[in-house]
């Protein structure tokens, strides 16, 4: 029986509380979480859920990795938070020195921001402001692929999906360059013609592009599915060729995902500005980064007004790049590599099934990403009673059901949310 207290806690939330694509009339059911650690997210009434999306993507590690929270609570203890404008402090700079162990050398300077869409709006300011620095004005436009997925703030919808989550939006949102979805999936034979539409594209409108921003390998939010490196490589050329930026979205795809550190490596390439987030800190605590050449940032530098406009309030907040410090830090002394491989190799094994359902479309596997692309997707209601049955956190949108479990997930766990896939895609 459900207590007066838990009652009134899920009254409150249920009238006040609005939740991210949620109705405030109808609101989907939610349950209230009392503690969560490694793959475990733990309910009130003591229930276990395997968190098989890694609370949208961010948590390699799972939750409360204690390396990660004992550096927060460490820092913790000297200041919390302090402005970027006229300070710096040691987090800040360490994670500087980390990420660049690990990114590409070419990418140099590093501009932290507070969350993945605050990256991307940085990335494309960036961007034109770079343009704006050449004396090319005329160059503010960005080009984007069908299918995007950058995130829910007004630039980064802008440069998603024209008809998709966003599409109510568009009276507030600048008209930007489409390119049709790439066709050539991820492991199938590329054919030439496939990159034609965006050739063409780039070649008309040159004198109009900034900068070309591409989530690298895998589409997220609007697509779930992965496409062809060679794609990514005639990009960059043709990026090269007429003096535009190439802005790679890693924000979903960094950090191990897909079974390269970054997705952009499957195809040999390094973007001109890369907005990383989400596992950043091993999804304990907000934070991006946004990294761009030194020819890109001197640029900015040498012309009017001299300096990149932009300056979030919680800029390098020192909690947040405490925690960075240490997320990457485990990504050195964890096999996570292995992890990836095996867990991939176990979702095609296991889900292999799935594709003789009726209501599967398709299934695609890279890494620790599942999605299985459905005719009809299950109710709210419906996904709670699988949820509550087998035990395993799956938030399925749109028309996919997919998995991102957490790198340390184990075996028997992984078996445990292809079991509750198969349910939930009948």
């Amino acid at each position: 029986m459900m207590s007066d207290d838990l009652a009134r806690l899920l009254d409150f939330d249920r009238t006040h509380l609005w939740h991210p694509y949620a109705s405030m009339t109808q609101p989907p059911p939610v349950n209230l979480v009392t503690s969560a650690e490694g793959t475990r997210i733990r309910l009130q009434d003591g229930t276990e859920l395997i968190d098989a999306v890694s609370s949208w993507w961010c948590m390699p590690f799972g939750h409360n990795p204690p390396e990660i929270i004992r550096a927060i609570q460490e820092q913790s203890a000297s200041f919390s938070q302090v402005m970027f404008a006229g300070f710096t402090h040691r987090p800040a700079i360490q994670l500087g020195e980390a990420l660049l162990e690990v990114c590409p050398p070419e990418l140099s300077r590093i501009f932290y921001a507070d969350t993945g869409s605050i990256a991307v709006e940085c990335a494309m300011k960036m961007a034109v402001q770079y343009q704006y620095a050449r004396g090319r004005e005329k160059r503010c436009r960005l080009a984007a692929l069908r299918g995007a997925y950058h995130g829910d703030t007004t630039g980064a919808m802008a440069v998603s999906e024209p008809e998709g989550m966003h599409r109510i939006f568009h009276g507030i949102m600048a008209g930007h360059f489409f390119a049709p979805q790439p066709q050539c999936e991820f492991g199938q034979a590329w054919q030439d013609d496939d990159f034609e539409p965006m050739e063409n594209l780039l070649e008309k409108h040159q004198d109009e592009i900034a900068a070309v921003i591409v989530e690298p390998i895998f589409q997220g939010g609007n697509a779930m599915r992965f496409y062809h490196p060679e794609y990514l490589r005639r990009l960059s050329l043709e990026c090269s060729k007429y003096e535009i930026l190439l802005i790679s979205d890693e924000i979903a795809t960094g950090f191990g995902r897909t079974g390269r550190f970054f997705a952009g490596e499957y195809a040999g390439i390094v973007p001109d500005i890369m907005c990383l987030s989400k596992a950043l800190t091993g999804g304990t605590i907000p934070l991006a980064a946004v990294l761009a050449r030194e020819s890109v940032a001197s640029c900015i530098s040498a012309a009017s007004p001299g300096e990149f406009m932009h300056g979030p309030t919680y800029m390098a907040n020192p909690l947040a790049c405490a925690a960075g410090c240490a997320a990457l830090h485990l990504f050195k002394t964890f096999d996570w590599a292995d992890r990836v491989q095996s867990i991939e190799k176990q979702l095609r094994l296991e889900l292999a099934s799935c594709c003789t359902l009726e209501n599967v479309k398709a299934l695609r596997v890279l890494g620790a990403i599942a999605v299985l692309e459905l005719r009809e997707l299950p109710s709210y209601q419906r996904m709670q009673e699988i949820v509550m049955s087998t035990g395993v956190w799956i938030r399925p949108f749109d028309h996919w059901l997919y998995t991102m479990p957490p790198f340390i997930t184990a075996p028997a766990e992984i078996s445990r949310i292809c079991n509750a896939l198969r349910l939930a895609a009948q």
